[in-house]
């Protein structure tokens, strides 16, 4: 139990304190009570607070949250993968930082992270704020776990949600039309037809590539954070093996031609390459010649009276991930064999990104129930109908 003392200040006034034990054993005091009720009242709360384990020392609050910024970034930068880790690390430095970085953990308000989202939803989209938000109230969760505050005041908050975008599919045609215009139509025939991502692509050495079995295995990527590319495990930390159809075969020897087994499989075999840029790398020439050149036909068409045919999207690389789901879904592929094209942790993962494509299963599944029922309940009625 602690104990209440009194002392006599400077200038001779009376005054009271309370001595007791941190959870952690260590010793201390807090000082200034002017009546021995409010330092008996806050003593007993105290104690209260330590049996609860909800006990916080004041002093510890007064840690700045750039301090503890500082060890939550470092915490992180050991645990997750570069890109996510640049992404947090631009976030804090760009929204949290300026905003709250000098303030004491234990001065932060409920209302005052409420309104600094507000401010924030009508200036930024809804992923900048969510990532903002969320670094924040990431910082405090350990205040709290430290015991620096009793809650955690950014926990709560009205956030704003992110707008539902549909994925943008190409067409066996829509694909080699890409690849046709682009100046390097391989990596736009494998990425469409293996599901892989950027980064896993870049990282394929001539030794993960199985010609005998058409397969690729998947066992690091390459991915661009930057200006630099950082090789690593892929995404999901598990290596997986990916097919490739036979189509793809010269293709791929012709990468291969000329390499050791060490080497990198795209590319000159020595750099691994990088993402292209946003808006002028080379896919997205590509994209845009292709937008162009369907855009004059759709209004030819039109001209004519005729019913003008559909315009490429306009997609990234990484959007020729979604291309490969939706062309394995269509020739026939089950979710489970989707999931390790695209090495998801959960068949109920690839069943949640992809539902808008397996929702015409639901007819087939109804066609097919019929079509079984007819041979059984009434199976000479096609005998019949050729009489």
């Amino acid at each position: 139990m602690g104990s209440v003392h009194s002392y006599t200040t400077a200038k001779g006034e009376k005054r009271y304190r309370i001595a007791y034990r941190r959870p952690d054993n260590k010793q201390t005091n807090e000082r200034g009570f002017k009546r021995k009720r409010d330092a008996e009242l806050r003593l007993a709360e105290v104690e209260i607070s330590k049996i609860r384990g909800e006990f916080v020392n004041h002093r510890d609050g007064n840690v700045t949250l750039d301090m503890l910024g500082s060890d939550w970034l470092n915490t992180k930068k050991a645990v997750v993968k570069p890109s996510s880790f640049l992404s947090f690390s631009t976030a804090w430095k760009v929204h949290v930082q300026p905003k709250w970085g000098a303030r004491k953990v234990a001065s932060i308000r409920h209302s005052e992270v409420q309104a600094w989202v507000s401010e924030l939803t009508t200036a930024k989209s809804a992923t900048v704020v969510l990532r903002a938000h969320g670094i924040l109230a990431s910082i405090l969760d350990a205040a709290v776990r430290d015991q620096r505050i009793v809650k955690n005041v950014a926990r709560g908050i009205s956030l704003p949600k992110k707008k539902a975008k549909g994925k943008p599919y190409l067409t066996h045609a829509q694909v080699e039309q890409l690849a046709a215009v682009a100046s390097k139509p391989t990596i736009v025939r494998f990425l469409a037809y293996t599901g892989l991502r950027w980064g896993e692509m870049a990282g394929l050495h001539v030794e993960h590539v199985d010609t005998k079995k058409r397969r690729v295995n998947i066992r690091q990527n390459a991915v661009t954070v930057g200006s630099k590319i950082e090789v690593g495990t892929p995404k999901t930390h598990e290596a997986r093996t990916v097919p490739y159809p036979a189509f793809l075969d010269e293709e791929i020897a012709a990468l291969i031609k000329g390499k050791g087994a060490r080497n990198i499989l795209f590319g000159d075999g020595e750099h691994y390459m990088p993402l292209p840029r946003t808006k002028s790398g080379w896919f997205s020439r590509a994209v845009e010649r292709c937008i162009a050149a369907d855009t004059e036909r759709a209004d030819k068409a039109v001209k004519r009276g005729e019913v003008p045919p559909p315009i490429v999207p306009r997609v990234t690389p990484h959007d020729l991930r979604h291309t490969a789901a939706s062309l394995a879904i269509s020739a026939g592929a089950n979710v489970k064999a989707v999931q390790r094209m695209l090495g998801h942790a959960s068949a109920a993962m690839t069943l949640d990104t992809y539902a808008d494509l397996f929702d015409d299963d639901l007819d087939d599944v109804a066609a097919a129930l019929d079509r079984a029922r007819s041979n059984v309940v009434n199976p000479l009625s096609g005998a019949d109908d050729e009489k």
